[in-house]
């Protein structure tokens, strides 16, 4: 009992719940860190599923962009619905079962089960591939460092949603701060004149047109 109220503290009484709400700052840490990790890798993977065929394919990542906007658009509508239905609060599995029946709610819940495990996975293994390309020298020590990565969020996720918030927000606002930065500099170099010409691939139009709905969708 000692031993795990070091790790994880001790038990939260029901009474003290109310003490362990999150400001908005502090909830954006702990709610948002799934939509952010993807953010961090999924640019560099679709454009790796553009240049598969070439440079010439880079035309692509604008319809590419407008389609992830559209998705993200869908998301947040339907969280807006589903705080308003639900303002104290309802999950997939909560708001499925109420609306659509017990099977459709036990296959929401499966989903993000399988999407839990699958964020976890990719997450850490791109943010481990981020930190060995910076530092190559710990590229043999990667499947350690995921190791590491998961046990991090595991311990954080068991001691609690304050202290995730608290462990988790240095990071998370360096990367929106850096997602920000990147976004405004790359506008100023563009409306600066600066452009990168790709090297010829040797795509020709037409073999291009023939992939690009497939390539778009992959992407």
């Amino acid at each position: 009992m000692g031993l795990k109220q070091l790790l994880v503290g001790r038990p939260i009484d029901t009474a003290e719940a109310g003490e362990h709400k999150l400001s908005k700052p502090a909830a954006l840490t702990v709610f948002a860190s799934d939509n952010l990790s993807s953010a961090a890798y999924a640019t560099e993977e679709m454009l790796l599923a553009l240049t598969t065929v070439g440079a010439a394919a880079l035309y692509l990542t604008i319809p590419a962009a407008i389609l992830i906007v559209a998705l993200l658009w869908i998301v947040i509508t339907s969280y807006s619905q589903t705080l308003h239905a639900y303002p104290m609060g309802g999950g997939a599995y909560t708001v499925a079962k109420e609306n659509l029946g017990v099977y459709s709610g036990l296959v929401a819940a499966a989903a993000l089960l399988i999407d839990y495990v699958l964020t976890v996975a990719v997450s850490v293994a791109a943010g481990v591939a981020a930190i060995t390309s910076a530092v190559p020298d710990l590229y043999s020590h990667r499947v350690l460092l995921c190791l590491i990565g998961i046990f991090l969020i595991m311990w954080a996720n068991l001691r609690g949603v304050r202290e995730s918030a608290a462990l988790f927000a240095g990071p998370v606002y360096l990367f929106i701060f850096c997602a920000y930065l990147l976004a405004i500099g790359s506008l100023v170099k563009y409306w600066g004149g600066a452009s990168i010409v790709p090297a010829d691939s040797g795509t020709t139009a037409t073999s291009l047109e023939m992939v690009s709905v497939f390539l778009l969708l992959r992407a």
